[in-house]
């Protein structure tokens, strides 16, 4: 007669039930990561011109994904880094791996839509001349992201950038 191990199959339930609350929290964080990054993007634009761009709705949508992206990619690693420090640690891992990576991950997704606007003009693929003008404009991009983009994430931004890093510092599991 086989002997079957319930409690094994419980514990493989128990696991893959945890990974799914897990992977399912983590992305309607980063819905409302993202939402709020797109809002303060908003709110800028209100308060600079009154929501007078022809762009509108691609840059929210930039600052969505952005928000979004960032959230899917730096939480993990910076509960990973937090480990079991205190929670002044924890708080600055959050808040410095957030903020950095919202930069980045917005700045690099206006880099390529940027890229795709002028790519109609840039040498074939793959030559030489065609890796200088990719690197130049994208490079260009992130400068005009970082002097005109990162202005977007405040004052809201930051706003939510301590509520979510405090927010992560006391439910981290």
């Amino acid at each position: 007669m086989e002997q079957t191990n319930p409690t094994g199959t419980i514990e493989a339930v128990d696991r893959i039930r945890a990974a799914v609350s897990y992977c399912l929290g983590l992305l309607r964080d980063a819905a409302f990561w993202g939402l709020a990054m797109a809002a303060s993007a908003l709110v800028a634009l209100y308060l600079r011109n009154g929501l007078l761009t022809s762009h509108l709705a691609a840059l929210v949508l930039v600052y969505f994904l952005g928000g979004a992206l960032s959230w899917l990619v730096t939480v993990p690693f910076a509960r990973r880094l937090a480990g079991h420090r205190p929670p002044t640690a924890r708080f600055a891992a959050f808040f410095l791996a957030l903020s950095i990576g919202t930069v980045a991950i917005t700045a690099f997704l206006f880099a390529m839509d940027y890229r795709w606007f002028y790519a109609r003009w840039h040498a074939p693929f793959g030559s030489l001349v065609w890796i200088f003008q990719f690197l130049f404009t994208s490079a260009s991009a992130v400068y005009q992201f970082a002097v005109l983009g990162f202005t977007l994430f405040l004052p809201i931004g930051l706003l939510c950038l301590i509520a979510a890093s405090v927010y992560l510092t006391r439910h981290m599991r």
